[in-house]
């Protein structure tokens, strides 16, 4: 139940559902989170935010009013509320999936609109703004990993909001601010919005683009531009990413073929994510790539990829993203869970004796463990083995 209150009520364990006011003013990189700490109190005392809105199911009501003195005490003190406590993985999938179900209806309406000719309002991304920048705080890497479960009718929308989410993880570890941390979320729902004018047909097309189809589908970073520059309020960042973000380093990318910093870093960020989303998606004309073996490939093409953005992309999702499937020194396959203490010791449940030719009983197990006697022994290509339902292995959580 979501419940309107003054900010001078707030206390630790509540959840504050909405900040009330423009999303844009205040001055918080989300406004859907939990107050675990008197110091995040304190900050929205501050803020010059007045009302907001709080969820009571995911958090804790306000203080109830005080007793008048003729009125006798109760002997019962009450409990404090206890501090949340961190969702287990298994349920946060089931979270990411459900964003990834809920985002569906809002991408989907605001593609329909630029492809019908009808006015875009791109408020109307907001609280999926909210939700994303919400998801990835907690674990940048879980919604990206669901949203890369894509079906094929679903790529475009979920390639938005998977890279919104690898925007927001990224310039996050890059130590953007506040306000650029919303644009880099807004920058990666709307980068493709130019594609709902081109050919439906052209989308769907279930193999390889070539000759004029593909020199179509390139125009949907300046149509996207064009659309998003006609609306008041699109910060200048968002248009530069929408633009600019199939330019490459050497100047073989499109639509002007700029050159190293010529290109915006919004646009150079935005390079980075979509090209990762893109390669570890599965599409009607090729498998998806390994997750760490596309995460090799950004780091082994400076040419194309600022080479520091890719080192701060990488410590932001890891060297072994959730779903990668690795082998282990011990000759045993496993696939990763999350991340662990460093980027090179993840998180996994093994599930297969590469000696013994067999799938064993799965277990978890911490490589950042001092105890655990593995380690990582390299990655695997997903396709020599043909496992069936690999990815069930990391969504049980």
């Amino acid at each position: 139940m979501l419940k309107e209150i003054a900010v001078a009520d707030l206390r630790v364990g509540m959840f504050v559902h909405k900040i009330c006011g423009s999303w844009i003013d205040h001055p918080f990189w989300r406004t859907r989170f939990a107050l675990r700490e008197a110091e995040d109190v304190a900050k929205l005392h501050s803020s010059g935010v007045e009302r907001l809105v709080i969820d009571l199911e995911r958090g804790v009501d306000v203080l109830p009013a005080l007793v008048p003195v003729d009125e006798p005490l109760s002997d019962a003190t009450p409990e404090p509320a206890p501090p949340p406590e961190p969702p287990r993985v298994g349920r946060d999938y089931v979270q990411a999936a459900a964003l990834c179900r809920r985002s569906l209806a809002p991408l989907r309406s605001l593609h329909d609109s630029v492809r019908l000719g009808r006015a875009v309002a791109t408020e109307a991304c907001e609280h999926l703004v909210d939700e994303i920048v919400d998801s990835v705080e907690y674990e940048p890497t879980l919604l990206v990993a669901v949203a890369r479960l894509k079906a094929a009718d679903e790529y475009l929308y979920l390639h938005a909001l998977a890279v919104s989410a690898l925007m927001v993880a990224l310039g996050r570890q890059m130590g953007l601010a506040t306000p650029q941390l919303r644009e880099a979320a807004l920058a990666g729902l709307l980068l493709d919005i130019g594609k709902a004018r081109l050919p439906s047909e052209l989308l769907t097309r279930p193999a390889r683009l070539q000759g004029d189809e593909l020199a179509l589908m390139r125009r949907h970073a300046e149509i996207g531009h064009a659309l998003l520059s006609r609306l008041d309020g699109v910060p200048r960042s968002v248009l530069d990413a929408v633009r600019h973000h199939h330019e490459r380093l050497d100047g073989s990318g499109y639509p002007d073929k700029l050159r190293a910093e010529a290109i915006p870093a919004f646009a150079r960020m935005a390079a980075v994510c979509d090209a990762y989303d893109a390669v570890t998606s599965r599409r009607p004309y090729r498998a998806p790539w390994d997750p760490g073996l596309a995460m090799r490939h950004l780091a082994q093409s400076p040419r194309e990829f600022d080479a520091v953005i890719v080192q701060h992309f990488v410590k932001a999702v890891g060297i072994y993203p959730t779903g990668t499937l690795l082998r282990l020194k011990s000759e045993r396959l496993a696939v990763v869970v999350g991340r662990g203490a460093s980027l090179l010791t993840p998180r996994v449940r093994v599930f297969y004796s590469v000696d013994e030719r067999h799938a064993i009983e799965p277990f978890d197990l911490d490589l950042s463990d001092p105890r655990c006697e593995d380690a990582v022994a390299g990655i695997e290509p997903p396709e020599a083995w043909r496992f069936p339902g690999l990815e069930q292995l990391w969504l049980r959580g």
